[in-house]
């Protein structure tokens, strides 16, 4: 596995090692040592699935408060999607900044997305299913989200989304000020 840096801190697009022959594909996608050796969290207590239906499905930008944030490490399992990170760490030094990848199904790569930054993506075709591992359970009461198209931000999103959820749609511009 390769770990590329990205322009937000702590975040890296994981890239495989794949091997073919005449049986097809093999690739390690994630190697506990490996992360740690990188400084990557190694463990992860949860995992979901989010299945998208059109291309041009927006989720995002979600992330949990302290006191248990979520790392998350996310690939595409079928399709392709813009995923973005947002540093929203105050103390971070790309604090405000946002790093994106492509995630592609056929191309088996990640992206590791540090705990305290905001996460979306941008679906880029039909049919797209993304697998998260995540550092810490759900906790409702402590989840948030900003505005994909917040200009403090300034996200070069491919394409306006044209499927975003009334939540998601209803998300406030971040505030600089501390959160209550």
């Amino acid at each position: 596995m390769k770990f590329v840096p990205t322009a937000v801190s702590g975040a890296f697009v994981v890239e495989v090692d794949a091997r073919s022959d005449e049986r097809g594909l093999f690739a390690r996608t994630f190697d506990a040592k490996s992360f740690a050796d990188h400084g990557l969290v190694p463990v992860y207590l949860q995992c979901n699935v989010s299945q998208n239906h059109k291309r041009g499905t927006l989720r995002g930008m979600h992330y949990q408060a302290d006191p248990r944030p979520e790392i998350k490490l996310v690939r595409a399992t079928r399709g392709r999607v813009f995923d973005v990170a947002l540093d929203l760490r105050r103390d971070s030094p790309t604090y405000l900044n946002w790093a994106s990848v492509e995630l592609d199904a056929a191309r088996h790569n990640a992206f590791y997305i540090p705990a305290g930054c905001a996460h979306g993506f941008l679906t880029l075709e039909d049919d797209c299913e993304l697998f998260y591992q995540m550092s810490e359970v759900y906790v409702p009461e402590l989840a948030r989200g900003v505005r994909w198209d917040d200009p403090a931000f300034a996200i070069a999103w491919p394409f306006t989304p044209s499927v975003i959820s009334e939540r998601d749609a209803a998300l406030e511009n971040y505030s600089q000020e501390p959160a209550p």
